[in-house]
């Protein structure tokens, strides 16, 4: 069995680690450059920002609707993911980092263990820890894990 743990608006979430008067209110993280949105928080979702945005065309938005608008920060980004693939380690052996906020586990030998409770128990383990807020889906195969599963 496999295990795709994917961390919730990722750089939004870093950014909310350190500023924690940020959560609830909307985010979004912008290229190197500062030139378009790559990362958004749900609250910044919902007010129809999308992904890829060029940041001068959302200025007057991000200021009419208060939104937090960060430069990237790699070297944290980098830290904090490091850090959730440590504690995600300590769950199973094998583990394979698939992006800078995804990572799938492999679960064999587990087949006495409750995997539902058990994804509980590392989600919570992973934001007791870090701050950073995780979904994880379990699956037969890594294809159907990254997919849904079921459909």
């Amino acid at each position: 069995m496999f295990a795709l743990v994917d961390c919730n608006n990722f750089y939004a979430s870093c950014q909310r680690v350190f500023e924690p008067h940020l959560i609830g209110e909307p985010i979004v993280v912008l290229s190197n450059n500062d030139g378009c949105v790559i990362a958004r928080s749900n609250e910044a979702k919902a007010l129809g920002i999308p992904m890829g945005a060029a940041a001068f065309e959302y200025k007057k938005c991000f200021q009419e609707n208060k939104v937090f608008v960060y430069s990237s920060n790699y070297a944290l980004y980098g830290d904090m993911s490091s850090r959730v693939m440590n504690i995600l380690s300590t769950f199973t052996p094998e583990i394979e980092v698939y992006s800078i906020d995804e990572a799938f586990l492999k679960f064999e030998g587990f087949d006495l263990y409750d995997l539902n409770h058990y994804g509980i128990q590392i989600q919570r383990t992973v934001t007791k820890g870090t701050g950073i807020p995780i979904s994880i889906g379990f699956a037969p195969t890594k294809a159907l894990a990254l997919f849904g599963f079921p459909p």
